[in-house]
Order: C-alpha cells, then sequence, then structure tokens
C-alpha cells in the first residue's frame, strides 16, 4: 500500500469486488469509456458473469486507488515482452467527480514508485491515444517521452486519432523531483 495524503494505491481485494464492477460495468455506456479506447467496444457484464471471470483480480498486477477509502478507480500492469521485462502500464479513475483534479498523477506516481521498486525494470511506459489529452499530460507531468506516434490509427466518431506510446526509463525517474 502506498498514501499520498487521501489518496491510497493498494492490491485489490474480493472485498471490493462488487465497488469495481459497479464503477466499471454498472452503466450501459459509461462516462470512462468515452476516454479509455473509446475506439473498442465496451460490453457490459452483469455481476454474476464479473464474478465468473479467469482472474478477476490479480493481487500484484491489478491494484485500487482509493480517496478517503472510497474506490475511485485502479492501476495495472501487464507484460507486453516479460523476457526483456518490457511492461506495461495503466490507469483508470472511473468516478468523473475525480477527473481532472491530479488524483491520476499522484497514483501513477505511486505506482510507478511500486513498480521500480519491486520488479527490476529499465522502463515503464502506456499507451493512448490523442483524444485524451489528460492521459497524455499525466504522462508529461511524470516526465515520461512520447516514444511513438502512430498517425491516425484509431477511429473513433468519424475521426481519426493518433496512438501515442509514452514510456519513462528507471534512470529518468530516479533523477527527477517525483521520485524523491
Amino acid at each position: 500500500m502506498y498514501k499520498d495524503k487521501e489518496l491510497t494505491i493498494r492490491p485489490a481485494k474480493k472485498e471490493d469486488l462488487r465497488s469495481l464492477w459497479e464503477l466499471i460495468y454498472s452503466d450501459e455506456s459509461p462516462e470512462w469509456k468515452k476516454w479509455d479506447a473509446p475506439y473498442f467496444e465496451f460490453r457490459r457484464i452483469s455481476w454474476e458473469d464479473y464474478l465468473l471471470k479467469d482472474n478477476v483480480i490479480d493481487q500484484d498486477n491489478d491494484w485500487v486507488i482509493e480517496i478517503d477509502g472510497k474506490i475511485i478507480g485502479g492501476v495495472s500492469y501487464y507484460w507486453e515482452h516479460k523476457p526483456s521485462n518490457w511492461l506495461e502500464m495503466g490507469i483508470g479513475i472511473y468516478d468523473p467527480q475525480y477527473w481532472s483534479g491530479g488524483f491520476g498523477t499522484r497514483a501513477l506516481k505511486l505506482w510507478i514508485n511500486h513498480l521500480f521498486n519491486t520488479i527490476p525494470l529499465v522502463r515503464v511506459g502506456f499507451t493512448t491515444w490523442s483524444g485524451n489529452v489528460r492521459m497524455i499530460t499525466v504522462g508529461e507531468k511524470l516526465g515520461m517521452t512520447m516514444e511513438a506516434r502512430l498517425r491516425k490509427c484509431r477511429y473513433y466518431n468519424g475521426v481519426y486519432y493518433d496512438s501515442i506510446r509514452m514510456g519513462l526509463l528507471r534512470e529518468e525517474w530516479e533523477n527527477n523531483m517525483f521520485f524523491k
């Protein structure tokens, strides 16, 4: 568990499942999906089906973000290529009342610290799209570099957007003000 004032990130637990399902799947057309890869179809699943999913939570890879004990989202990672320690991370703040308040930046700062402190990584990164300006801004605030821009490969609501890949090397993190 890591804390920054009222914000906490911690491994997800079984007791968190209902809150996570409600944040992610209870709405037919959730607001968060307009920013989190909206070009991929969203499929609402029932509470019962959610419980049947294999590996609903992985305590190593899936953590929740809490504000004063209330779950508002999560951070995660997956291996792009484990033999070379190529890891990609993600974040979702599903409750819109917590958008644009710095919570995503603070949560990712804690998550990056955790990843660099517990896994022998050389780099962490994430992929987003040019329509998600807030996510790109979070990456920039954390000292990340735009490593790739795949032009006009994401189509959403009649508009082509770029796919953006951002990354951060361990030595860059250790030398920037966030690591301290």
